[in-house]
């Protein structure tokens, strides 16, 4: 006999931060799969169209307004996703922006915002949804961290600190849910071509680059892709029960160099 019942056939997930980037291919990845999504983030007419590309190509998917920093928006989305698809079985939380700035250029309320939206937003989706994973003895709730927890960037303070309490946050959660059938995982990201951050000013990125080549983060150009990302949330969430992926971190494979010549490789 099986130590843990299966996965349900159907297994609603839950996506913050839809409307772009990792958030929006995680959805479309998870719809190719067959499970039912629901797409939330501020810009609401992106994933609106988003949803209905979803549907018109054979998917279930959903999409509501949501806005993190707001318990009363975060209820709302829960709410009204559920009512549509039934009861989340995956939760995934990528909601998320980037200012840069040194810790003491940006001023607190610049600083507070990046902690309210990675960190705060993903309490309240735990705070709201897990009770009922638990008493249903099952789920995933997976959040997209990034690699700068474990080594800190300069120049993005705000974030290296929201992303960091939030993969902190992560592994405490899963130590609290050892036991109720409910995981906790994190997605964790290296460099990825996305849309954030990508309105700030040359004069900003600029140094900051410099900065970053000098502390050896940049040692090649490649970017991941966001549907890098999305694979690994969905095998994340499509390991079968009985097993826990707890941290899965995602890097851009580097560009391939030139093969040495026998006279280039030396003698032995």
């Amino acid at each position: 006999m099986p130590r843990f019942d299966p996965h349900p056939q159907r297994r609603p997930a839950l996506i913050a931060g839809a409307s772009s980037g990792i958030g929006a291919a995680t959805a479309v990845a998870l719809a190719e799969q067959g499970y039912p999504v629901a797409l939330g983030a501020r810009r609401i007419e992106v994933c609106q169209e988003l949803a209905e590309k979803i549907r018109a190509d054979g998917g279930e998917a959903f999409a509501h307004r949501l806005d993190v920093s707001d318990n009363a928006s975060v209820e709302e989305f829960i709410a009204e996703s559920e009512k549509a698809l039934g009861p989340a079985e995956i939760v995934v939380y990528g909601a998320g922006d980037l200012e840069f700035g040194h810790v003491w250029d940006l001023n607190p309320d610049e600083f507070g915002s990046q902690v309210q939206v990675h960190l705060q937003g993903a309490q309240r989706f735990a705070y709201h949804l897990l009770p009922q994973m638990i008493a249903r003895r099952r789920g995933d709730f997976v959040v997209i961290g990034s690699d700068c927890v474990d080594v800190p960037r300069p120049g993005v303070g705000a974030y290296n600190a929201a992303k960091t309490g939030l993969e902190a946050m992560a592994v405490q959660l899963r130590k609290e849910l050892e036991g109720t059938g409910v995981r906790a995982s994190v997605v964790r990201p290296g460099a990825t071509q996305t849309g954030m951050g990508m309105n700030a000013k040359p004069e900003v990125v600029g140094p900051l680059l410099d900065d970053w080549v000098k502390w050896g983060f940049a040692r090649h150009p490649y970017f991941l892709r966001a549907s890098d990302l999305a694979a690994a949330v969905t095998a994340v969430v499509g390991t079968p029960r009985g097993a826990h992926l707890v941290l899965v971190e995602v890097q851009p494979e580097a560009p391939l160099t030139e093969p040495k010549t026998d006279g280039e490789q030396g003698s032995r």
